[in-house]
């Protein structure tokens, strides 16, 4: 077995002989009723189109069904590509060393009991880590239902729903975590879907879904990954595999579970705070090109509209019915989600008033009318000349309700001109009672969705990827991907005064400001700052032990005067202490205050436990907490994801000059975003967080300010940086 790098150089392994075995031995095979083995055994001879060598091992049978059963892997006299346990728990680890030993290529491990259970689980899923490392062999689950190739008719599973599972073979696949959510998958193949391979890797002891993803974004048989998640264990791996099926052009539609957040750690900064574990999945997502939905229904359509056509980000969309108030309700739904309805060109108006009675409405939404119901070649011609226009890219026929016949010759329209034309005809099938039509559109290869909103939704997220496909950057690549691990030791604040130098250093413009030690050094430094700006100065308590300074009374604007800094002095000074120890206070920053107008933007970057260091930009000052109004994106930027960042929010109304108000300087603030990035990245592995809150955006031309920071590090202090 070969292990690959990709083009990152993170390393997974050719599954090709996991999926496609040329040979494998079941151990633990029976011929007991509904026993595991035994059920294995059926779907493997019987319900499969298995055509290589299949051994059987079980030390107390001689043979089973007529064929030789073997006590031990060691006895088989050849190496299988693949060994599949059905044994108990107890057996596992045993069985797992064999097959290493002997060359075994890939285990799948049915058997429960494991890392599910507790500690003690956990430990001999680390020992099933070990025999990985020590013979090479790599393992899929253990605790899983098995692999379905469905476009191989090979299905490596206990399951009795395999007889079934593989009637309609497809362009999907499918990579989960757990097999429940999975099933309802593939059993979406009775509406139509049509699915190739589904990877259900339960504990993922060894392999997990990163892996499956990045077999399926080189399988040549598959177009579409579909995934279920409930957490992700190695997040550089993961995007890996994910920005691996980008570049091969495979889409990747998930369903994350467990997205609620209960008990949000504490953090130094505002951003961080806010960030939840979703907020970050789903930021991560997007930047990743990865559809996220919200269900398995929503799954299902997303993916088959994927697997039928691929979108360039500028669908326009054409509504069909033969009920009026139905066409209506598709276009509304169609108009509040920001689609867009085509212009039909002068050829298809002439050919839809050629076709429809003069009482139908053929101006694109097409309300045909009953006429349809009636007259097949009506139904057809109307249906051509809507998905034969050129300025169409997709067609939404809602079909209100069930009518026998008349379905079906609707049914045979659409799926006749399907077959003509390679404009996508998405059958919206609305009522609860199904037919001979329904029947039909499936069999055509139509896969009807089950109402209105949700095709919608799924043609937006169709749209919105073709969006993303358009802008995507095949070269960039995440930082955490290259970053070293984090430095040793706890996380240590600085000051905003230690935090503003470091700042200053990257390039990120500061305050002129002076720490002042006492009343009198306060009043020496107001002289000094003051002419630097309005004539007054904004004094601020200086310690890395206090990070919120307005909440402790540590923070006074507008000292107009020496008397009035030195008594500023004294009451923040005071203020501090009763906040922090007094070696902990470094004294008190005299800064000269900014003069109007600017907008109060905030930049946070966090590192992220699973997906490395992010930034958020948003609205600043107190309203971050109010109003979240953040967007996000992974390390490093650059300067067109910096600007997307900025776009995204609505702040960015603000920041371009609302009703009639000066612009500000946004290309210096997507500068000022990049050099963060780019510190941050030089440093990766000593910053957990950094926040400028709030960063001063000034008029444009005027450039941008950092009126505060919060910066938390490990290891070496940042002079030795």
């Amino acid at each position: 077995m070969t292990a690959r790098p990709d083009a990152n150089g993170l390393w997974f392994s050719d599954l090709t002989r996991l999926v496609e075995p040329r040979s494998i031995v079941l151990v633990g095979a029976s011929e007991k009723p509904d026993s595991i083995g035994a059920r294995t055994f059926e779907n493997l001879t019987v319900y499969s189109q298995f055509q290589g060598d299949l051994y059987l091992v079980n030390p107390g049978r001689k043979e089973i069904h007529g064929r030789p059963c073997y006590p031990s892997v060691r006895d088989l006299g050849a190496v299988p590509d693949l060994a599949i346990l059905a044994v108990r728990a107890d057996m596992v680890l045993d069985s797992l060393r064999e097959c290493g030993e002997c060359g075994v290529k890939f285990a799948i491990v049915f058997t429960s009991g494991f890392g599910e259970t507790g500690d003690e689980g956990r430990a001999v899923e680390a020992e099933m880590r070990a025999i990985v490392a020590n013979t090479g062999m790599r393992i899929y689950g253990p605790n899983c239902p098995g692999l379905n190739n469905m476009n191989a008719r090979l299905g490596m599973t206990f399951s009795p729903a395999w007889r079934i599972d593989h009637a309609r073979p497809g362009p999907i696949g499918v990579a989960t975590q757990g097999g429940g959510l999975g099933r309802s998958f593939i059993q979406s193949m009775d509406r139509g879907v049509g699915i190739g391979l589904w990877c259900s890797g339960g504990n993922e002891a060894d392999l997990e879904v990163s892996d499956y993803i990045h077999y399926m974004a080189d399988a040549p048989d598959i177009k579409v990954i579909v995934t279920t998640l409930e957490g992700v264990r190695n997040g550089p791996r993961f995007m890996a595999a994910a920005l691996h099926a980008a570049r091969r052009g495979k889409p990747i539609v998930a369903l994350k579970v467990g997205k609620s957040e209960i008990g949000a750690k504490a953090a130094a900064s505002h951003t961080a705070a806010i960030a939840g574990v979703a907020e970050i999945n789903s930021a991560v997502f997007r930047q990743l090109g990865i559809i996220e939905v919200d269900d398995i229904d929503e799954l299902i359509d997303v993916a088959s509209l994927l697997s039928r056509a691929t979108p360039t980000g500028k669908e326009q969309l054409a509504v069909y019915s033969f009920s009026g108030g139905t066409a209506a309700l598709c276009t509304d739904m169609v108009g509040i989600a920001g689609l867009t309805l085509s212009k039909f060109a002068p050829e298809t108006l002439e050919a839809l008033s050629r076709a429809l009675p003069g009482y139908a409405a053929f101006d694109n939404p097409v309300d045909v009318t009953a006429e349809v119901l009636v007259n097949a070649e009506v139904g057809y011609a109307a249906l051509k000349a809507t998905a034969s226009d050129p300025n169409t890219d997709l067609v939404l026929v809602p079909i209100p309700v069930e009518y026998g016949k008349t379905s079906a010759m609707l049914a045979d329209s659409m799926v006749r001109v399907q077959s003509e034309d390679s404009t996508p005809i998405v059958p919206v099938w609305m009522s609860d009672r199904t037919g001979e039509g329904h029947r039909k559109m499936i069999e055509g290869g139509l896969m009807p969705m089950r109402a209105v909103g949700n095709t919608v939704l799924a043609v937006k997220r169709f749209i919105e990827y073709g969006k993303w496909r358009a802008q995507f950057n095949p070269d960039w690549r995440p930082l955490a991907e290259a970053a070293p691990r984090k430095a040793e030791g706890d996380s240590t604040a600085l000051s905003e005064a230690g935090g503003k130098t470091l700042l200053a250093g990257a390039g990120v413009t500061v305050p002129g400001g002076v720490v002042a030690t006492s009343a009198d050094e306060a009043a020496r430094a107001f002289r000094n700052v003051a002419a630097q700006g309005t004539g007054k100065v904004v004094m601020k308590i200086v310690s890395a032990a206090i990070t919120h300074k307005t909440d402790i009374g540590g923070v006074r604007l507008g000292i107009a005067s020496e008397d009035a800094a030195r008594a500023a002095f004294e009451e923040i000074h005071a203020n501090g202490c009763k906040a922090a120890p007094a070696d902990r206070i470094e004294g008190v920053l005299v800064e000269p205050m900014l003069p109007s107008p600017f907008v109060e933007a905030v930049v946070g970057i966090h590192r992220d436990e699973v997906f490395g260091h992010v930034c958020t930009f948003g609205l600043g000052g107190v309203a971050i907490e109010l109003f979240k109004d953040v967007s996000r994106r992974l390390l490093p930027l650059t300067p067109q994801s910096a600007r997307a960042m900025i776009a995204e929010t609505r702040c960015h109304e603000l920041l371009k000059g609302h009703r009639g108000q000066a612009a500000f300087d946004i290309e210096a603030l997507a500068d000022t975003l990049v050099k963060l990035s780019d510190f941050v990245a030089r440093h990766a592995d000593r910053i957990d967080e950094l926040e400028i809150n709030p960063l001063a955006v000034r008029p444009q031309g005027q450039g941008v300010v950092a009126l505060d920071a919060v910066i938390a590090f490990r290891g070496t202090e940042p002079s030795q940086w």
